[in-house]
């Protein structure tokens, strides 16, 4: 069986090559408009509430019953690190984490 070969194209060289994929590129920047991206308040308010759910009554519910499953675990008679480093964890996750992810991503944005 014969294998097919397609002809060489004429002006396939680096040049040609740049220029088939630098036309795009500049039509796609001339026809883009700027992006606000701090500017969209629409998940403000859930934010907002999350945010004052996580680092209020709601965070020390969530580390009290992360602290109580751990108990649990040590007192059901097998020890493990994890069931005292999870608690301490989601603790200083909840306490301090908030404001880190928030800082971060309004940094990034």
């Amino acid at each position: 069986m014969q294998s097919l070969t397609l002809p060489r194209r004429i002006g396939a060289n680096g040049f040609g090559k740049a220029v088939n994929f630098a036309i795009p590129v500049a039509l796609a920047a001339l026809a883009a408009s700027a992006a606000y991206a701090g500017a969209d308040t629409t998940f403000t308010p859930a934010l907002t509430k999350f945010t004052d759910f996580l680092e209020g009554s709601g965070g020390k519910i969530i580390t009290v019953l992360s602290l109580a499953g751990g108990l649990i675990g040590l007192a059901s008679g097998r020890f493990s690190l994890g069931q005292v480093a999870v608690p301490v964890g989601v603790g200083i996750g909840v306490g301090t984490g908030v404001p880190i992810v928030t800082s971060v991503v309004t940094a990034v944005i």
